[in-house]
């Protein structure tokens, strides 16, 4: 039975769609809540894998969360022990920064439904063989990477150049959420780390306008969802899966 370590920064960036695919397929999922416990010090002994999720702190502020320091290190452990690695958002940003590369702040920031433009290298990628050259996904960042030396641009979108890439053939950095429902965008739009952001944008970004998208794109986010994180599980070799269970 395959074991991945999850670090989570705060309490709404969760697994969403990719948990019930986890669970059907046996993983037994071990969560290190940084915001619960800030102290904690993991290591990747006993895992598989490793998913590093999104939060609203950056790369930088490891005077305020020092854990963002021990997740470096544990990034580091997977890249040596060649074990699967996905992060998303901030999780990308951090693994950007282990494999040596400069995140800092982006042109503008994505918050809301942006088109995402999927290069040839990214067609030709397991994660991403589902996807078509342009689609519509879900964004909520102010930061970007680099793309870390040695590792593969997969995807752009017109602000954001670096969306995602690949390291080898089992690390992946993805700035996007492809793990959000429209529950998990809602929950979102009303936390208060997030609502100060918005107000601090002063109109730039309608809150109802991405009320107003959400469930004209999130059907196709879904498939999308499917798609990449199946080849993520994949990465962990042959695995039956037990029952077809629904995102929630």
């Amino acid at each position: 039975m395959p074991k991945l370590l999850v670090l989570q920064h705060v309490a709404h960036e969760i697994l969403g769609t990719l948990d019930p695919l986890l669970r059907s397929y046996g993983f037994r999922n071990r969560y290190v809540h940084f915001d619960r416990e800030p102290e904690a010090q993991p290591t990747l002994d006993g895992y598989h894998g490793l998913v590093v999720l999104g939060g609203p702190m950056n790369v930088d502020q490891t005077d305020l969360y020092p854990h963002l320091a021990t997740e470096i290190e544990v990034i580091h452990q997977a890249l040596e022990r060649e074990v699967p690695v996905l992060g998303i958002c901030l999780g990308a940003q951090l693994v950007a920064r282990a494999l040596g590369a400069a995140v800092h702040p982006g042109p503008e920031k994505e918050i809301g439904w942006y088109d995402l433009e999927v290069n040839d290298a990214g067609r030709s990628d397991p994660l991403f063989a589902g996807f078509g050259a342009r689609e519509k996904v879900f964004q909520w960042h102010g930061d970007t990477f680099e793309i870390p030396e040695g590792a593969e641009l997969l995807a752009s979108s017109p602000a954001c150049p670096h969306q995602a890439f690949r390291f080898g053939d089992r690390v992946y950095g993805l700035q996007f959420h492809l793990e959000v429902d429209a529950p998990m965008v809602e929950r979102w739009l009303q936390v208060p780390v997030n609502q100060a952001e918005l107000a601090e944008l002063e109109g730039r970004i309608d809150p109802e306008q991405i009320r107003h998208e959400t469930p004209r794109q999130i059907g196709r986010l879904r498939e999308l969802s499917r798609d990449c994180f199946g080849a993520f599980v994949r990465l962990f070799g042959e695995l039956r899966q037990r029952s077809a269970q629904p995102h929630r």
